[in-house]
């Protein structure tokens, strides 16, 4: 049998065949966060007050951030629960293929579509709201190591709520949920100044908070600190959190999976 890497990369491509075949999930993952940046940087023109950057700057961070999190979290979280509820993994346990390698081809599936909608929020912010990109090489590697933490810990989040939903009905409502409430209180629709205090003490404890500060310093000038809750970027901080979940993420993983769905024991 072939190496549990090989038969990963090959169940990836499999998993990308299968992801760009349902054409209206493809049209809802790519557009959906390109059409909320277009409708908040036409609704919050100008300048942000004392920060130096213009709305549209602030908010492409914030949207490449929760598209990280929606191509993992939220895609997983319910993706896999349906493959459950529909039998899919308990078939695929059945057979020689190693567990890891139906593992990495989400993971494979994850990065591809991951990288393509960062890109694209990346060009279209470029080209149609004239937003600066990173092109020192710190600001490069602050966004490549972002980027990697928070895709990590997101899929391995997504993996293990993929166990909540009792059925594959339930997966969108028990998923999408707290994940949009997340978006709501960690600096991607509303400005960090304009969240009370305690919200945002409470989303500090998941990653889509770290994710938005961390990449707003990639793409915002020093003076736009000032809109932080602690003033500072706090890369520090930011990988020690996300380091964390990935950690507790894969440990979240290894005690909650589950191949079959509770009824079927």
């Amino acid at each position: 049998m072939p190496g549990a890497w090989r038969l990963g990369l090959l169940r990836g491509v499999l998993e990308v065949k299968q992801f760009f075949r349902q054409r209206d999930q493809v049209l809802f993952t790519f557009a959906f966060p390109v059409v909320l940046l277009f409708l908040f940087a036409s609704i919050f023109q100008g300048d942000v007050s004392g920060a130096g950057v213009t709305a549209s700057q602030l908010y492409v961070p914030a949207m490449v951030a929760a598209g990280i999190m929606s191509t993992s979290f939220q895609s997983l979280g319910i993706s896999i629960a349906i493959e459950r509820d529909e039998r899919v993994l308990r078939r695929l346990r059945g057979t020689p293929m190693p567990p890891t390698a139906y593992f990495l081809g989400k993971i494979w599936l994850v990065l591809g579509t991951g990288l393509l909608e960062t890109s694209i929020l990346l060009l279209v912010g470029a080209t149609l709201y004239d937003v600066d990109l990173p092109t020192t090489p710190g600001r490069l590697f602050d966004f490549a190591w972002i980027f990697v933490l928070g895709l990590t810990a997101c899929t391995l989040l997504g993996i293990a709520v993929s166990s909540v939903p009792k059925s594959g009905r339930s997966a969108t409502s028990v998923v999408v949920l707290p994940f949009l409430v997340l978006q709501f209180i960690s600096g991607v629709y509303v400005t960090v100044d304009a969240v009370p205090g305690w919200m945002l003490d409470f989303s500090a404890l998941f990653p889509l908070k770290w994710m938005c500060q961390g990449l707003r310093g990639v793409f915002l000038p020093e003076s736009a600190q000032m809109l932080e809750q602690a003033g500072a970027w706090e890369y520090g901080r930011v990988a020690l959190v996300l380091g964390a979940w990935c950690i507790g993420g894969m440990l979240l993983c290894l005690v909650t999976f589950r191949w079959t769905n509770r009824r079927d024991g």
